[in-house]
């Protein structure tokens, strides 16, 4: 890749079986290699892990992060995506519903961008352990250019105890 290159953080998820009864995981694996191609190039994926899900579905998700380098700016960036999802099966219905194949754009390296459509960093990463996990495997110290804070420092966050959590005394 020459010229200007930008990083992008990607998570992908997914709970719904693809075509042929391709399991969650092996939708996420096609995801990931379809973020090799074109203007992509993918730079680095993290280990694929099971979460439970959020919302009214009950089916367990795959979830993975991807480090993305590409000339395109967020918004050509987020279209690239959507139309990942539609290669691959993904029909937009309820929100919270089961799905195909989910991908997100996380973190941009060159900070924030906002549209009507579109906000950069994700609004909801910071609050959500199956995006924070995978990519703490891949990028720990990239900052969250809304809070300053580090990946690393946003999952520890996310997974302090809490006083409500701590035995309390014997009685």
């Amino acid at each position: 890749m020459t010229g200007l290159s930008y990083l992008y953080a990607v998570a992908l998820g997914s709970n719904r079986a693809g075509p042929g009864g391709a399991s969650p995981r092996a939708m996420v694996a096609a995801a990931l290699a379809a973020l090799d191609d074109g203007p992509l190039t993918l730079l680095d994926a993290s280990p694929v892990m099971d979460s439970a899900p959020q919302g009214p579905s009950r089916r367990r998700y795959a979830n993975g992060a991807a480090l993305v380098a590409s000339r395109l700016l967020p918004d050509a960036m987020m279209a690239q995506l959507h139309a990942i999802e539609e290669t691959l099966g993904r029909r937009r219905a309820r929100r919270w519903g089961p799905r195909r194949i989910d991908l997100d754009l996380i973190l941009w390296s060159e900070g924030s961008f906002a549209t009507d459509d579109l906000v950069v960093p994700h609004r909801a990463f910071r609050t959500r352990a199956f995006v924070l996990g995978p990519l703490l495997a891949l990028a720990p110290e990239w900052h969250d250019p809304v809070t300053g804070h580090t990946v690393r420092q946003l999952h520890a966050r996310l997974h302090r105890r809490k006083p409500v959590d701590r035995p309390g005394p014997p009685h």
